[in-house]
């Protein structure tokens, strides 16, 4: 792969409004989500 021309691909938080949070993988910043398999 080149060097320079991908995005960091860092954990970041989920946190949804029930108030669980968890840990994953992404490019982008921290998730807001309405709705998790915790509280679905």
């Amino acid at each position: 792969m080149k060097k320079g021309i991908h995005p960091v691909y860092r954990e970041v938080a989920v946190h949804c409004a029930c108030g669980n949070k968890y840990k994953t993988r992404s490019t982008g910043g921290d998730i807001n989500v309405d709705i998790c398999s915790n509280c679905h």
